[in-house]
């Protein structure tokens, strides 16, 4: 089996070849193959009278990066069939290629025989261009596979191949989903070589009117914590600095149990926006509720029981876990299949032990919400009425009931037959497919602006509402009935 032999041919120009990488290649008489001829040292080497043979048209014939390098390395295991072949890439091989970490990749699968050599990386020079010492925080990413999740905007970043305006636009368009458009970042070209090249700019100019080749590198500065608010780790110090002795002495003292109204206050209001379909006051809510979530992860964090990185493993994994249609191999026709899976995944979660059907239904639910939750768990266990005549007679029986109980002046049996004609009345509506949840909110709103049109009526003759007579509210009633009409 024959070697390729991979050598570095430092940042930019020949003073960056090692000895050593200079000799090998001067001296060889084995093929030399080179990723690019678009470097300085090549055309140096040619003309001292070093023969290759590059992979530039491969770039051409393929549209996406992954492509051309995974032919590249086709072709140099090909051409290492024949005999010993030496393979020399830009900079160091062991730095940002691609193309070595795949042929190592054939080195494990015992296709080749591999021999990395050395050569000088451009981080180097980078770093003394730049000014800046990475022991501080640095980061060193791929700019055709860079990912926003991958940034660490607290730390130096520097972003290397950005090899054209085309990667420097994908580039941009991803740092302006944090940074503003004015933020500055450096674009740095053949560093540490006689053709060096340092220009500091707005980013939205990233990709206009700047020169960028294969050696051009962006560099981006530590953000400030206060231009990053929009990201999680934010939110969690500014808690944990609420909750802190030198925070707020409200946040300080609450309790899991002192919060637990605010969590469904919050809830509520965020369904309100949502039904106002009001996307603004959606955003405020959800991140109201969103604060609950943190200072309850924040106390239990604060009393060694839990965190918030607690909350967020069990949630993904309980996601993952129950839709092994989406992350495993399981089928699903339709959605009732993903609830019976579901269902299934959870008693299996619980030990495999029976769980009672109505277990899930919370008793904090408002009642009638919950009403509707407990007779849907009943039905899939075929307690349930098949026609909806019979749950009809169940409603007026109950009815005639609570008319017993209030002609009898038993004030504890009205309000208990009251309830269970009120549980009839829910089951009436979901054979109806109806929430009644949902009926009797939009009934609640319907009123709200009735009864709020009244009140504008009665202001435009400076009065209230308090000032009419009965008759006089029943026509101010029909007339914001007729005027609300298509709105409601």
């Amino acid at each position: 089996m024959n070697t390729i032999k991979v050598f570095g041919l430092g940042a930019a120009d020949m003073d960056q070849l090692p000895l050593g990488v200079y000799r090998e290649l001067i001296r060889t008489e084995a093929p030399l193959y080179v990723r690019t001829s678009k470097h300085p040292v090549i055309q140096e080497l040619q003309n001292e009278g070093v023969a290759w043979e590059s992979f530039d048209e491969i770039y051409e014939a393929h549209h996406q990066f992954g492509d051309v390098y995974m032919e590249i390395v086709n072709q140099l295991v090909r051409a290492s069939q024949e005999a010993d072949i030496l393979y020399a890439v830009p900079g160091h091989p062991m730095l940002a290629e691609r193309t070595v970490q795949l042929l190592i990749e054939q080195r494990e699968a015992g296709m080749i025989k591999l021999d990395i050599q050395g050569g000088q990386s451009f981080l180097d020079a980078t770093f003394t261009a730049l000014e800046i010492d990475p022991v501080e925080g640095f980061q060193f990413i791929d700019a055709t596979d860079m990912r926003r999740e991958q940034l660490q905007y607290l730390n130096h970043t520097i972003l290397c191949q950005v090899y054209d305006s085309m990667i420097a636009s994908e580039v941009k368009l991803t740092l302006l989903e944090d940074l503003t458009p004015d933020y500055p970042v450096t674009i740095v070209t053949a560093a540490g070589s006689d053709q060096e090249k340092i220009m500091t700019i707005p980013l939205e100019e990233l990709d206009r009117n700047v020169e960028i080749d294969n050696l051009t590198s962006v560099y981006i500065p530590p953000v400030e914590k206060d231009q990053l608010n929009h990201q999680f780790f934010r939110l969690r110090e500014v808690i944990r600095i609420l909750r802190s002795p030198e925070g707020c002495p409200w946040d300080r003292k609450q309790t899991n149990e002192s919060l637990r109204k605010y969590m469904i206050e919050e809830a509520y209001e965020f369904i309100d926006a949502v039904n106002r379909r009001d996307d603004d006051h959606m955003v405020e809510e959800l991140g109201d509720v969103l604060l609950q979530v943190m200072l309850h992860s924040q106390i239990g964090e604060d009393e060694g029981y839990f965190t918030v990185d607690d909350v967020i493993i069990s949630i993904t994994e309980k996601m993952i876990r129950r839709h092994p249609h989406v992350f495993g191999e399981t089928n699903v026709e339709n959605a009732d299949e993903v609830i019976t899976n579901w269902d299934a995944i959870k008693q299996q979660e619980k030990g495999g032990q029976p769980l009672s059907i109505l277990s899930s239904v919370p008793e904090s639910f408002p009642a009638l919400l919950q009403a509707e939750e407990l007779q849907k768990k009943a039905a899939k266990v075929g307690f349930d009425w098949n026609t909806v005549d019979p749950v009809l007679e169940k409603v007026e029986e109950e009815w005639r009931e609570f008319q017993e109980a209030r002609d009898s002046e038993n004030r504890e049996e009205m309000e208990k037959e009251f309830g269970d004609w009120l549980f009839a009345i829910a089951n009436l509506a979901r054979h109806y497919k109806i929430s009644s949840e949902n009926a009797l909110q939009r009934t609640n709103r319907k009123f709200r602006t009735r009864l709020s049109s009244m009140e504008k009526e009665a202001a435009k003759d400076e009065r209230s509402l308090e000032d009419y007579e009965l008759d006089s509210l029943e026509e101010l009633w029909v007339q914001a009935k007729a005027k609300n009409k298509g709105a409601e």
